[in-house]
């Protein structure tokens, strides 16, 4: 069954994708459903992050079911507001659809986003709605807060300060390879089953990543508050050269200590790409990478899901990676470009 966007109208299509909405925050007094979402947030700062998403740039959904989408679209957002030590707590979404997509569509996408919600406890509280003529636009805006002493920065990195990073990298590139291959064999043959067995977990690291809240949840435990913090969404090597840059200090980062899946491997192999450089320069794994101080090192090493991954000098040493052979090769920001 199709129902057609426009036997709804504006309202009735946010007030049909909407209607089951309940706020979980205090935060949030008043969501969908008046001319402004009303917040209240006492004695905390309020974190603001903001995301454009366009069909054929960020996404293609020849592979990327809508329901994913939505819960992709949501998740890349609360991974920004944890990657400054805050929590999450209401989003705004705007949608441009095409005549191409059915009420049905938009349904699906609400279901993966209003699943984020549910499983990080954040409050859907406004957007908007409106045609396009080029596919389907995303905007989506997070609101979170954060304690004002305990807000991360990526400019407090400082000489000896450790590098720590979450999970695993080069997964979700990986996973898109695998995707883009497969729609090129695909290439719209009908009885066309494309080959994912054994891959899986590349799959979910593309389709759907997860924001790091429990890195946060657990550094907060530990009484820790990194000196400077990103999440990855560009590449391991872009994010640290942004970290030195605004902190004005070089590093060393030791490619034996970067945590690579043995499916990520052995992907970059069949590929014939350097799983290094997939590891350095892939993006959208949404881990997190933070700097700590020398004098931490035991507390974060003995961190689950936590890697020790090289350490910050003065900024007049450069900012290099160690290669396995002990090499030195100045680091370089290859990761993604949306503009490019």
């Amino acid at each position: 069954m199709r129902t057609e966007i426009s036997t709804l109208g504006e309202f009735g299509l946010i007030e049909h994708l909407t209607k089951n909405i309940q706020l979980k925050n205090e935060s949030s007094l008043k969501g969908v459903g008046d001319d402004a979402a009303v917040l209240h947030y006492p004695e905390k700062e309020v974190l603001v992050t903001t995301d454009l998403l366009l069909e054929g740039i960020h996404f293609d959904l020849t592979y990327v079911p809508l329901k994913h989408l939505g819960y992709k679209s949501a998740a890349v957002n609360f991974s920004d507001i944890y990657a400054m030590n805050g929590q999450p707590k209401q989003i705004t979404v705007s949608l441009g659809i095409s005549k191409r997509f059915s009420v049905e569509d938009l349904e699906d996408f609400y279901e993966g986003l209003q699943l984020a919600c549910e499983v990080y406890a954040v409050d859907l509280v406004g957007g908007d709605t409106t045609s396009s003529l080029t596919g389907l636009t995303i905007s989506i805006t997070c609101i979170g807060e954060g304690e004002k002493d305990k807000i991360v920065y990526r400019n407090g990195a400082k000489d000896t300060d450790l590098i720590c990073v979450s999970g695993d990298l080069g997964a979700a590139y990986m996973g898109l390879q695998l995707l883009e291959r497969e729609k090129s064999v695909f290439d719209g043959k009908s009885d066309f089953a494309p080959d994912f067995a054994g891959k899986e977990y590349l799959l979910e690291r593309q389709l759907k990543p997860e924001a790091r809240k429990d890195i946060v949840e657990v550094l907060t435990k530990e009484g820790i508050v990194p000196s400077s913090m990103m999440d990855i969404s560009d590449g391991l090597a872009s994010e640290l050269l942004h970290i030195c840059k605004q902190s004005q200090v070089g590093c060393r980062l030791f490619e034996e200590r970067i945590p690579i899946d043995y499916q990520t491997a052995v992907m970059a192999e069949q590929f014939n790409l350097n799983v290094t450089t997939v590891a350095l320069s892939g993006g959208e794994d949404y881990e997190l990478i933070f700097t700590v101080p020398l004098h931490q090192h035991d507390k974060v090493s003995s961190m689950k899901g936590v890697h020790v991954i090289g350490h910050i000098t003065s900024d007049s040493l450069g900012r290099y990676l160690v290669t396995r052979d002990g090499a030195e090769i100045e680091l370089k920001a290859q990761g993604w470009n949306s503009l490019s």
